[in-house]
């Protein structure tokens, strides 16, 4: 049998790219119970999401809502929906990065995972 890169066996090489695939399940897997919560208006929207860029909650305050300016909620509830995706996204990758640790070359972009 031939050897791979650095003197890997393939069994060798499927066996790591086995565990690797199964810290990646656990890690994506732990995401679900991690929250990030993002303010928008001065904390008038607050939104909640987890690990796995789900929307698991919003609060609006009373004060927020005023019929003649829908609009302005509107608004404040999307770019508080916005900043809690793209903060549960950082989360995310950043989990992956330690659970990963050094199991990744160095420099190795998780966006390329689909994370």
């Amino acid at each position: 049998m031939a050897n791979g890169p650095g003197g890997m066996n393939m069994s060798d090489m499927f066996g790591k790219m086995m565990e690797m695939q199964e810290k990646m399940n656990a890690a994506q897997e732990g995401l679900e119970d991690e929250t990030v919560t993002a303010e928008a208006g001065g904390g008038m929207v607050k939104v909640t999401a987890n690990g796995n860029q789900k929307i698991t909650g919003i609060e609006i305050d009373p004060e927020a809502v005023d019929p003649d300016d829908l609009e302005l909620l509107e608004d404040l509830v999307i770019a508080g929906v916005n900043k809690a995706l793209e903060d549960a996204s950082d989360m995310a990758q950043e989990q992956m990065k330690e659970s990963m640790g050094g199991m990744l070359p160095p420099g190795m972009d998780l966006s390329q995972l689909g994370l």
